[in-house]
């Protein structure tokens, strides 16, 4: 296998304790509101009606303070192994685990919002060296997309989805790998989409929990259950998504209060774990505070609540509804996900689905909800997708 080019550069990630104790000023001196007037015992989703309750908060702010250990996660970041390199003018970050079978598939992993690289680290080992010698394994690249984590912030428009593909088939020639797999969620799953179907050339079949189908398809044929999908659907971009429209019209807005204060950063990003996980009246029913923490502070040091924000004022509804993708598919719908597809209608845009998965449990964040679980999924799915390739 062809070597890295020097374009890239190991990185090492490590925070001043000056920074780290700045977050812990702040957060000591933070100025909260009163409690929220819907009222209701735990466990309960409707505690949730007005956004992050205050007990709540207050209990992951003091933690944050007093308990979390930031250095942990950098030192497990620095074992996978960090690098970065630039492409058109932007540097970008990423994890790159090599794996020790001779058999392994390149495989690129994207995040979207509010994730970050932090969703996949308790998972790249097990993908790049399965336990199971029959499992496929591969050679794992993790980047942050531009504007998050520390990859650069974009000073200019123009790094909508559509770029940002392109950009990782850059990267991934630059590491080697002239074809590969991709599996991606949210904005990942919309990049991924956009892989399959602009890079065929590439890109050997995809992995998707995100199914845009195109706009403008009938209900007629679908079952009870994938018609209550499409009402789902519908009814959270009309009355739950209203942090989506802020970022994609006013993202300078929200960012100086994401920027400033990391307070208003965890409610913001807090909100949706709960909202978008499989739980009943809170994310830390199936996901740990250290892992929420991992990815709110990673946000937090590297001042990136507004950049990251700005994916939604680029991309926001632009993806091509006349894109299809040709190559091998595999795509999972969690039921606790905020946006689920019927097959028949993702069958209009992904025209190779070589395996479709529906899962019992699990919603936006498997990685960090069910990682045994997801890691599973993805090994069966890619498993698929590699022997439709053949």
């Amino acid at each position: 296998m062809p070597r890295p080019t020097s374009d890239v550069q190991a990185f090492e990630a490590h925070a001043t304790d000056a920074d780290l104790d700045d977050l812990r000023a702040r957060l000591a001196a933070a100025r909260l509101p009163e409690a929220e007037t819907v009222h209701r015992a735990a466990p309960d989703p409707r505690r949730w009606e007005q956004g992050v309750p205050l007990a709540d908060l207050v209990d992951v702010v003091n933690y944050w303070r007093t308990g979390y250990d930031w250095r942990s996660f950098e030192e497990r970041l620095d074992r996978i192994g960090q690098f970065r390199t630039t492409i058109d003018d932007l540097g970008i970050h990423f994890l790159h685990r090599r794996s020790a079978r001779a058999d392994a598939t390149p495989l690129i992993l994207t995040h979207g919002w509010p994730g970050s690289i932090a969703e996949f680290v308790d998972v790249v080992e097990e993908l790049a060296d399965p336990k199971d010698a029959d499992a496929p394994a591969f050679h794992v690249v993790v980047p942050s997309l531009p504007g998050f984590g520390y990859s650069d912030k974009p000073a200019t428009t123009g790094w909508g989805t559509e770029k940002i593909a392109a950009a990782w088939v850059e990267l991934m020639g630059r590491l080697g790998y002239s074809r590969f797999a991709a599996h991606g969620g949210d904005w990942g799953g919309n990049i991924t989409t956009v892989l399959g179907g602009r890079f065929p050339a590439h890109v050997l079949g995809i992995h998707t929990l995100f199914a845009e189908a195109p706009p403008g398809l009938p209900t007629d044929g679908l079952t009870a259950v994938e018609r209550k999908w499409t009402e789902e659907t519908r009814d959270f971009w009309r009355h739950r998504a209203a942090y989506a429209k802020q970022q994609a019209t006013r993202p300078q807005t929200i960012g100086y209060s994401l920027v400033d204060s990391p307070v208003g950063l965890l409610a913001w990003i807090l909100d949706k774990f709960a909202e978008w996980s499989d739980t009943e009246g809170s994310p830390f029913e199936t996901i740990s505070m250290d892992r929420v923490l991992d990815d709110v502070t990673l946000y937090w040091l590297t001042r990136t609540g507004a950049s990251a924000a700005r994916i939604y004022y680029e991309s926001h509804n632009s993806l091509d509804p006349e894109l299809r993708v040709d190559v091998p598919s595999a795509i999972t719908m969690y039921p606790r996900d905020i946006e689920k597809s019927p097959r028949p209608w993702a069958q209009e845009r992904y025209r190779r689905i070589v395996r479709w998965g529906s899962p019992e449990v699990g919603g936006h964040f498997p990685s960090l909800e069910v990682p045994e679980y997801f890691v599973k999924d993805l090994q069966e799915g890619l498993a698929a997708v590699l022997t439709a390739n053949r």
